[in-house]
Protein backbone atom coordinates (compact mmCIF):
# COMPACT_ATOMS: atom_id res chain seq x y z
CA UNK A 1 0.00 0.00 0.00
CA UNK A 2 1.17 3.72 -0.33
CA UNK A 3 0.88 5.58 2.23
CA UNK A 4 0.50 8.96 0.58
CA UNK A 5 -2.50 7.39 -1.07
CA UNK A 6 -4.25 6.59 2.10
CA UNK A 7 -2.96 9.60 4.14
CA UNK A 8 -4.76 11.89 1.26
CA UNK A 9 -8.20 9.43 1.29
CA UNK A 10 -8.01 10.21 5.19
CA UNK A 11 -7.53 13.71 4.64
CA UNK A 12 -10.78 13.81 1.82
CA UNK A 13 -12.99 11.11 4.28
CA UNK A 14 -12.66 12.42 7.52
CA UNK A 15 -15.89 14.56 7.22
CA UNK A 16 -17.92 11.09 6.20
CA UNK A 17 -15.90 9.16 7.94
CA UNK A 18 -14.73 10.88 11.91
CA UNK A 19 -12.95 6.94 12.39
CA UNK A 20 -10.81 7.09 9.76
CA UNK A 21 -6.98 6.49 10.37
CA UNK A 22 -4.05 5.98 7.77
CA UNK A 23 -2.20 4.66 10.32
CA UNK A 24 -4.14 1.63 11.05
CA UNK A 25 -4.68 0.98 7.05
CA UNK A 26 -5.94 -2.38 7.80
CA UNK A 27 -8.87 -1.35 9.13
CA UNK A 28 -9.43 1.55 6.79
CA UNK A 29 -9.39 -1.21 3.87
CA UNK A 30 -11.75 -3.75 5.92
CA UNK A 31 -14.17 -0.93 6.33
CA UNK A 32 -14.10 -0.02 2.67
CA UNK A 33 -14.37 -3.66 1.87
CA UNK A 34 -11.73 -3.18 0.00
CA UNK A 35 -9.67 -6.28 2.51
CA UNK A 36 -11.13 -9.59 2.00
CA UNK A 37 -10.03 -12.73 3.75
CA UNK A 38 -6.47 -10.80 4.16
CA UNK A 39 -6.22 -10.39 0.29
CA UNK A 40 -6.04 -6.95 -1.37
CA UNK A 41 -9.27 -6.76 -3.89
CA UNK A 42 -9.00 -5.29 -7.21
CA UNK A 43 -10.32 -1.95 -5.91
CA UNK A 44 -7.76 -1.21 -3.49
CA UNK A 45 -5.20 -2.16 -5.73
CA UNK A 46 -6.30 0.93 -7.63
CA UNK A 47 -6.99 3.35 -5.14
CA UNK A 48 -4.23 2.45 -2.76
CA UNK A 49 -1.52 0.83 -4.19
CA UNK A 50 2.03 1.49 -4.83
CA UNK A 51 2.31 0.58 -8.56
CA UNK A 52 -1.00 -0.29 -9.88
CA UNK A 53 -0.31 -1.00 -13.15
CA UNK A 54 1.38 -3.86 -12.40
CA UNK A 55 -1.94 -5.22 -12.18
CA UNK A 56 -3.67 -2.98 -14.21
CA UNK A 57 -1.51 -2.34 -16.85
CA UNK A 58 -3.94 0.10 -18.88
CA UNK A 59 -5.75 1.57 -15.96
CA UNK A 60 -4.36 5.25 -16.46
CA UNK A 61 -5.38 8.21 -18.06
CA UNK A 62 -3.95 9.51 -21.60
CA UNK A 63 -4.22 13.14 -22.58
CA UNK A 64 -3.79 14.16 -26.50
CA UNK A 65 -3.56 17.97 -27.71
CA UNK A 66 -4.62 17.58 -31.62
CA UNK A 67 -4.78 20.13 -34.08
CA UNK A 68 -7.38 19.31 -36.55
CA UNK A 69 -8.30 15.78 -36.10
CA UNK A 70 -5.59 13.82 -36.89
CA UNK A 71 -2.37 15.63 -36.18
CA UNK A 72 -1.14 14.85 -32.94
CA UNK A 73 0.93 17.71 -30.83
CA UNK A 74 1.18 16.51 -27.70
CA UNK A 75 0.62 13.35 -25.48
CA UNK A 76 1.34 12.39 -21.46
CA UNK A 77 -0.21 9.21 -19.81
CA UNK A 78 -0.51 9.88 -15.65
CA UNK A 79 -0.62 6.78 -13.58
CA UNK A 80 -0.35 5.68 -10.10
CA UNK A 81 -2.99 5.77 -7.89
CA UNK A 82 -6.72 6.82 -9.35
CA UNK A 83 -6.56 10.12 -6.95
CA UNK A 84 -3.55 10.85 -8.62
CA UNK A 85 -4.30 10.06 -12.16
CA UNK A 86 -7.09 12.39 -11.20
CA UNK A 87 -4.73 14.93 -9.53
CA UNK A 88 -2.34 14.70 -13.00
CA UNK A 89 -5.44 15.21 -15.21
CA UNK A 90 -6.49 18.17 -13.51
CA UNK A 91 -3.30 19.81 -13.55
CA UNK A 92 -2.75 19.31 -17.22
CA UNK A 93 -5.91 20.76 -18.02
CA UNK A 94 -4.34 23.71 -15.94
CA UNK A 95 -1.55 23.65 -17.85
CA UNK A 96 -3.11 23.34 -22.10
CA UNK A 97 -6.37 25.57 -21.09
CA UNK A 98 -7.11 29.09 -21.79
CA UNK A 99 -8.18 30.97 -18.89
CA UNK A 100 -9.39 34.98 -18.80
CA UNK A 101 -9.99 36.98 -15.42
CA UNK A 102 -13.34 38.79 -14.91
CA UNK A 103 -13.65 41.56 -12.64
CA UNK A 104 -16.44 41.89 -10.63
CA UNK A 105 -16.59 45.74 -9.74
CA UNK A 106 -19.80 44.73 -7.65
CA UNK A 107 -18.30 42.66 -5.34
CA UNK A 108 -15.47 44.22 -3.83
CA UNK A 109 -13.24 42.82 -1.22
CA UNK A 110 -10.57 43.57 1.47
CA UNK A 111 -8.33 43.33 -1.08
CA UNK A 112 -9.90 45.24 -4.03
CA UNK A 113 -11.66 44.54 -6.81
CA UNK A 114 -12.88 40.42 -6.87
CA UNK A 115 -10.93 38.64 -9.96
CA UNK A 116 -12.34 35.47 -11.09
CA UNK A 117 -11.07 32.85 -13.03
CA UNK A 118 -13.03 31.86 -15.87
CA UNK A 119 -11.66 28.32 -18.16
CA UNK A 120 -12.67 27.72 -22.10
CA UNK A 121 -14.11 24.84 -19.85
CA UNK A 122 -15.68 24.97 -16.40
CA UNK A 123 -12.47 22.48 -14.38
CA UNK A 124 -15.55 21.15 -12.04
CA UNK A 125 -17.20 19.91 -14.94
CA UNK A 126 -14.30 18.32 -16.33
CA UNK A 127 -13.15 16.94 -12.99
CA UNK A 128 -16.82 15.45 -12.16
CA UNK A 129 -16.57 14.12 -16.04
CA UNK A 130 -12.91 12.64 -15.32
CA UNK A 131 -14.06 10.89 -12.08
CA UNK A 132 -17.12 9.47 -13.95
CA UNK A 133 -14.77 7.77 -16.45
CA UNK A 134 -12.52 6.46 -13.22
CA UNK A 135 -14.80 4.42 -11.69
CA UNK A 136 -17.34 3.57 -14.21
CA UNK A 137 -15.42 2.31 -16.57
CA UNK A 138 -14.96 -1.88 -17.28
CA UNK A 139 -11.42 -2.44 -15.85
CA UNK A 140 -11.80 -6.00 -17.41
CA UNK A 141 -10.78 -4.35 -21.14
CA UNK A 142 -7.44 -3.32 -21.64
CA UNK A 143 -8.16 0.30 -22.68
CA UNK A 144 -6.95 3.84 -21.41
CA UNK A 145 -9.14 6.78 -20.15
CA UNK A 146 -8.82 8.71 -23.10
CA UNK A 147 -8.52 12.28 -23.08
CA UNK A 148 -8.74 14.29 -26.55
CA UNK A 149 -8.24 17.76 -26.99
CA UNK A 150 -9.16 19.53 -30.03
CA UNK A 151 -9.02 23.34 -30.99
CA UNK A 152 -12.63 23.42 -30.80
CA UNK A 153 -13.97 20.76 -28.10
CA UNK A 154 -12.96 18.65 -25.68
CA UNK A 155 -13.26 15.30 -25.51
CA UNK A 156 -13.46 12.53 -22.46
CA UNK A 157 -13.64 8.32 -23.73
CA UNK A 158 -13.79 5.51 -21.12
CA UNK A 159 -14.32 1.91 -22.07
CA UNK A 160 -17.57 0.43 -21.25
CA UNK A 161 -21.01 1.35 -22.11
CA UNK A 162 -23.57 2.85 -20.04
CA UNK A 163 -25.58 -0.32 -18.40
CA UNK A 164 -29.13 -0.73 -19.02
CA UNK A 165 -31.58 0.89 -18.83
CA UNK A 166 -29.21 4.22 -18.67
CA UNK A 167 -29.46 5.59 -22.11
CA UNK A 168 -27.44 9.01 -23.36
CA UNK A 169 -30.27 11.07 -23.39
CA UNK A 170 -31.27 9.98 -19.90
CA UNK A 171 -28.40 11.33 -18.59
CA UNK A 172 -29.65 14.55 -19.07
CA UNK A 173 -32.11 15.03 -16.44
CA UNK A 174 -32.84 12.60 -12.87
CA UNK A 175 -31.83 9.21 -13.39
CA UNK A 176 -30.90 6.25 -11.23
CA UNK A 177 -26.90 5.63 -10.05
CA UNK A 178 -25.72 2.33 -11.55
CA UNK A 179 -22.39 1.44 -10.77
CA UNK A 180 -20.37 -0.72 -12.54
CA UNK A 181 -17.16 -0.54 -9.90
CA UNK A 182 -19.55 -0.08 -6.22
CA UNK A 183 -16.19 -0.29 -4.10
CA UNK A 184 -14.40 2.62 -5.97
CA UNK A 185 -17.86 4.59 -6.16
CA UNK A 186 -18.16 4.38 -2.22
CA UNK A 187 -14.51 5.05 -2.08
CA UNK A 188 -14.96 7.97 -3.83
CA UNK A 189 -18.17 9.03 -2.02
CA UNK A 190 -16.58 9.12 1.26
CA UNK A 191 -13.84 11.49 -0.01
CA UNK A 192 -16.36 14.21 -0.68
CA UNK A 193 -16.09 14.29 -4.28
CA UNK A 194 -19.53 12.38 -5.96
CA UNK A 195 -22.93 12.06 -4.82
CA UNK A 196 -24.61 8.57 -4.60
CA UNK A 197 -28.06 10.07 -6.77
CA UNK A 198 -27.24 9.99 -10.27
CA UNK A 199 -26.55 13.69 -10.41
CA UNK A 200 -23.21 14.17 -11.97
CA UNK A 201 -24.06 14.61 -15.51
CA UNK A 202 -26.63 17.14 -14.68
CA UNK A 203 -24.28 18.97 -12.85
CA UNK A 204 -21.58 18.79 -15.64
CA UNK A 205 -24.54 20.41 -17.79
CA UNK A 206 -25.51 22.75 -14.89
CA UNK A 207 -22.11 23.91 -14.94
CA UNK A 208 -21.45 24.24 -18.57
CA UNK A 209 -25.33 26.16 -19.14
CA UNK A 210 -23.87 28.93 -16.39
CA UNK A 211 -20.80 29.21 -18.36
CA UNK A 212 -23.16 30.20 -21.52
CA UNK A 213 -21.34 27.03 -22.92
CA UNK A 214 -23.66 24.43 -25.15
CA UNK A 215 -24.75 21.57 -23.06
CA UNK A 216 -21.82 18.99 -23.68
CA UNK A 217 -23.42 15.68 -25.73
CA UNK A 218 -22.76 12.14 -24.01
CA UNK A 219 -23.02 8.70 -26.26
CA UNK A 220 -21.86 4.99 -26.83
CA UNK A 221 -18.90 5.22 -28.58
CA UNK A 222 -16.75 2.40 -29.57
CA UNK A 223 -17.62 0.52 -26.99
CA UNK A 224 -17.23 3.07 -24.58
CA UNK A 225 -18.99 6.21 -23.20
CA UNK A 226 -17.69 9.44 -24.20
CA UNK A 227 -18.78 12.85 -22.94
CA UNK A 228 -17.71 15.79 -25.60
CA UNK A 229 -17.50 19.54 -24.45
CA UNK A 230 -17.97 21.73 -26.39
CA UNK A 231 -16.08 25.59 -26.84
CA UNK A 232 -18.68 28.68 -26.60
CA UNK A 233 -18.96 29.59 -30.62
CA UNK A 234 -20.02 33.08 -29.39
CA UNK A 235 -17.73 34.62 -28.04
CA UNK A 236 -16.96 38.49 -29.32
CA UNK A 237 -14.15 37.47 -31.06
CA UNK A 238 -15.59 34.61 -32.91
CA UNK A 239 -18.25 36.61 -33.44
CA UNK A 240 -16.10 39.68 -35.00
CA UNK A 241 -14.55 37.24 -36.89
CA UNK A 242 -17.82 36.46 -38.68
CA UNK A 243 -17.96 40.19 -39.78
CA UNK A 244 -20.76 40.78 -37.08
CA UNK A 245 -20.78 45.26 -35.83
CA UNK A 246 -20.39 45.46 -31.96
CA UNK A 247 -24.23 46.25 -31.92
CA UNK A 248 -24.76 42.99 -33.16
CA UNK A 249 -22.42 41.11 -30.80
CA UNK A 250 -24.00 43.34 -27.87
CA UNK A 251 -27.47 41.75 -28.82
CA UNK A 252 -25.70 38.25 -29.02
CA UNK A 253 -24.30 38.87 -24.98
CA UNK A 254 -27.85 39.90 -24.76
CA UNK A 255 -29.24 36.18 -26.00
CA UNK A 256 -26.58 34.44 -24.30
CA UNK A 257 -28.19 35.17 -20.91
CA UNK A 258 -31.49 36.16 -21.48
CA UNK A 259 -32.71 33.29 -24.11
CA UNK A 260 -34.02 35.41 -26.90
CA UNK A 261 -34.44 39.13 -28.19
CA UNK A 262 -37.17 40.67 -30.60
CA UNK A 263 -36.93 43.64 -32.80
CA UNK A 264 -37.93 46.01 -30.56
CA UNK A 265 -35.47 45.01 -27.82
CA UNK A 266 -33.27 45.46 -30.18
CA UNK A 267 -33.72 48.58 -31.38
CA UNK A 268 -33.70 49.88 -27.23
CA UNK A 269 -30.66 47.93 -26.60
CA UNK A 270 -28.14 49.39 -29.27
CA UNK A 271 -29.89 52.64 -29.73
CA UNK A 272 -30.86 52.16 -33.90
CA UNK A 273 -34.18 52.63 -35.82
CA UNK A 274 -36.75 49.83 -36.77
CA UNK A 275 -35.41 49.36 -40.43
CA UNK A 276 -31.29 48.84 -39.00
CA UNK A 277 -32.52 46.46 -36.17
CA UNK A 278 -34.36 44.36 -38.73
CA UNK A 279 -30.90 44.31 -41.69
CA UNK A 280 -29.04 43.34 -38.22
CA UNK A 281 -30.98 40.99 -37.26
CA UNK A 282 -31.84 39.07 -40.46
CA UNK A 283 -28.19 40.17 -41.22
CA UNK A 284 -26.97 37.91 -38.16
CA UNK A 285 -29.59 34.83 -39.30
CA UNK A 286 -28.27 35.00 -42.71
CA UNK A 287 -24.63 34.33 -41.16
CA UNK A 288 -26.55 31.21 -39.22
CA UNK A 289 -25.45 32.97 -36.25
CA UNK A 290 -29.21 33.43 -34.75
CA UNK A 291 -32.74 31.36 -35.74
CA UNK A 292 -35.91 33.52 -36.30
CA UNK A 293 -39.05 32.14 -34.56
CA UNK A 294 -42.75 32.74 -35.20
CA UNK A 295 -44.29 34.00 -38.64
CA UNK A 296 -44.06 38.21 -37.96
CA UNK A 297 -44.51 41.20 -36.01
CA UNK A 298 -44.82 41.17 -32.06
CA UNK A 299 -44.81 37.25 -32.04
CA UNK A 300 -41.25 37.16 -33.79
CA UNK A 301 -38.23 36.46 -31.89
CA UNK A 302 -34.24 35.28 -32.33
CA UNK A 303 -32.33 32.97 -30.58
CA UNK A 304 -28.83 31.70 -30.94
CA UNK A 305 -28.75 28.77 -33.48
CA UNK A 306 -28.33 25.40 -32.09
CA UNK A 307 -29.50 26.61 -28.47
CA UNK A 308 -32.24 24.09 -26.84
CA UNK A 309 -34.74 26.53 -26.71
CA UNK A 310 -34.52 27.48 -30.06
CA UNK A 311 -34.72 23.31 -31.25
CA UNK A 312 -37.55 23.07 -29.16
CA UNK A 313 -39.64 26.06 -30.95
CA UNK A 314 -38.72 24.48 -34.33
CA UNK A 315 -39.79 21.12 -33.41
CA UNK A 316 -43.02 22.83 -32.44
CA UNK A 317 -43.24 24.75 -35.37
CA UNK A 318 -43.15 22.04 -37.04
CA UNK A 319 -45.67 19.77 -35.30
CA UNK A 320 -48.15 22.82 -35.49
CA UNK A 321 -49.77 23.44 -32.11
CA UNK A 322 -49.00 20.60 -30.22
CA UNK A 323 -45.51 21.85 -29.02
CA UNK A 324 -43.02 19.50 -27.63
CA UNK A 325 -42.84 17.60 -24.33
Amino acid sequence: MDPSALRHFARLARPRLPWVDPADPERLLQNLQTLREGRLTNAAVLLFGKHPQRRFPTAQIRIGLFRGVTEILDSHDFQGTLWQQLEGAMERFRQVLKVRFDVRVDEPSLEGLQRKEVWEYPLEALREAVINALIHRDYTISADVQIRIYEDRLEIWSVGELLPPLTPESLRGPHGSLLRNPLLAQAFYFAGLVERWGTGTTRIIALCREQGLPEPEFENWQGGVRVTFLKDPYTPERLRALGLNDRQIRAVMYVKDKGSINNKTYQELTGVSKPTATRDLEDMVRRGVLVKEGRTGRGTSYQLKGSKTAQRDHQGLKNGSKGSR
